[in-house]
């Protein structure tokens, strides 16, 4: 039954794709489904982005097995940090500026908005490179999960999850992508619904009411408000996954492709529920572990395994093939944004930048190649034996640290200079390279402090360095004054 659910699932996916195909031959509508994304799909878009399997089985298991209840910290952060205030505070003058300096991807965003050519082109370099860590940690997400629950083993899921993103992402670009989000932000739903459900009405946890007189009969630093491994643990888990995507390009890829702003008051509500729904079933799942296996010896020693085991011990074989659904779904959106934004620093970044005469339809089939080498350079890191968490930490900390501070710069701070957002970038990255090599046990907390320090770091070095033109900077904010104009006539309309 599992196969047919399966295969019927990658059939819609196929569809649409077809479907989309014939509204990609320009790289803006392959890239950004030309700027026309309503509410509701961008919001999910978003949501299935932000939430994959590394969450639900990387993150869930491992912070949840360590932390207890003391994991609801991280739903909070992503639901309001991550969803709520991303989209309250960057949406709007992201797609704004990023329309006015008709840009599509974030590093041509650093190129216009800082007058720098080699932003442009080591950010491109940077979101390829790094990038690549996080979509294998997604991939083996996924493949635990069908190697646990189905049998399947390991590398005949990873291959065959690889061809599938290959398949319907290369046919359809970001058009097939937003259209595959709105179905799996659906599956993604329900889905959560039923495993909340399972789970706690097992024999092991036996109801809602018995969660916190059962985990603190285990130990009860497990319902204390911060978990065994200390707040300053938890809290830069807090912020790797809950700041992190303020300075991802996949991430913020969604808020380039809306509609207009009339878009963004109802995508902020959508999206926020929906994250409060997802990290709340992964990180509640995960943190009743305790309750499913004494020792981590009983998964191997391998808290990748926690969640698929838990999920193949307390439900149904139906509800499993849901559940499958569930975490394939919100993978393969994952998967596609991570891909299409790396392939993309490298067809629309790199390549225009060398040869500014390549035309669109070179551009798409570059892009598309691309697309299917990020894919292998993916499958081959995930074959290698890791921990999930390691992986996507590392990535999340490396490229949210280059970039978090020269975009939030980018967009509130006039002041900025091309120094302060070469040193934002390089701090961000190359602190997050070194002390994670160095203290491989800590990479979230050092993912955590790279975006902090890349922050701070813009504006001091560009208090200290040369301003850019101030025509070039009036012409770069000129929206904003165009939109306290627009307010004004509304008020006074009234």
């Amino acid at each position: 039954m599992e196969f047919i659910a399966v295969a019927v699932y990658v059939a819609i996916l196929f569809a649409i794709a077809f479907f989309s195909m014939k509204k990609t031959k320009t790289l803006n509508a392959f890239f950004l489904g030309d700027r026309k994304i309503g509410p509701w799909v961008s919001a999910f878009a978003y949501g299935t982005t932000y939430f994959s399997a590394v969450m639900f089985i990387g993150y869930a298991g491992k912070i949840g097995w360590g932390f207890g209840l003391s994991a609801l910290w991280v739903v909070i952060g992503n639901a309001f940090l991550g969803s709520y205030l991303a989209w309250k505070i960057l949406a709007r003058p992201t797609r704004e500026m990023t329309a006015r300096l008709g840009t599509m991807t974030l590093p041509g965003f650093l190129e216009k908005r800082y007058q720098s050519k080699g932003l442009k082109v080591v950010s491109a370099l940077i979101i390829f490179i790094f990038l690549v860590p996080y979509s294998a940690s997604v991939y083996m997400g996924l493949s635990y999960f069908f190697e646990m629950v189905f049998g399947i083993e390991y590398i005949y899921a990873l291959a065959f999850m690889a061809v599938i993103t290959a398949i319907y992402l290369v046919m359809g670009g970001y058009f097939a992508v937003t259209l595959t989000d709105f179905v799996q932000g659906l599956i993604m739903i329900f889905g959560v619904f039923v495993l909340i459900f399972c789970v706690v009405n097992s024999p092991q946890v036996g109801g809602f009411g018995n969660v916190i007189p059962a985990l603190s009969s285990v130990d009860p630093q497990l319902v204390a408000p911060v978990g065994p491994p200390g707040a300053v643990a938890l809290f830069s888990l807090v912020i790797l996954t809950s700041l992190g995507p303020w300075g991802l390009p996949q991430m913020l890829q969604k808020f380039y492709s809306i509609r207009n702003e009339n878009v963004i008051r109802t995508a902020t509500l959508v999206t926020t529920g929906f994250a409060l729904l997802m990290a709340f079933g992964a990180y509640f799942t995960g943190s009743l572990s305790r309750l499913f296996f004494s020792s981590l010896a009983e998964v191997g020693n391998n808290v990748d395994r926690i969640m698929p085991t838990i999920i193949s011990q307390t439900v149904p074989d139906v509800v499993a093939v849901l559940l499958l659904l569930l975490i394939m779904a919100a993978s393969m959106s994952t998967l596609a944004s991570l891909v299409l934004v790396s392939s993309s620093s490298i067809a629309v970044d790199l390549l225009q930048t060398v040869r500014p005469q390549t035309d669109q339809k070179t551009s798409v089939l570059v892009m598309r190649i691309l697309c299917i080498i990020f894919i292998g350079f993916s499958l081959y890191l995930a074959i290698k034996p890791n921990v999930i968490l390691t992986f996507m930490a590392f990535s999340w900390g490396a490229v949210a640290g280059a970039f978090i501070g020269p975009y939030l710069a980018g967009l509130f701070y006039k002041k900025a200079t091309k120094a302060g957002a070469w040193a934002g970038m390089l701090t961000g990255t190359l602190f997050c390279s070194v002390f994670s090599y160095l203290f491989p046990d800590s990479i979230p907390l050092v993912g955590s402090l790279a975006m902090i320090l890349s922050i701070l770091v813009v504006p001091i070095v560009s208090a200290l360095t040369r301003q850019l033109p101030e025509e070039h900077i009036n012409y770069v904010f000129a929206y904003k004054d165009s939109l306290s104009l627009n307010t004004q006539k509304a008020f006074s309309s009234k």
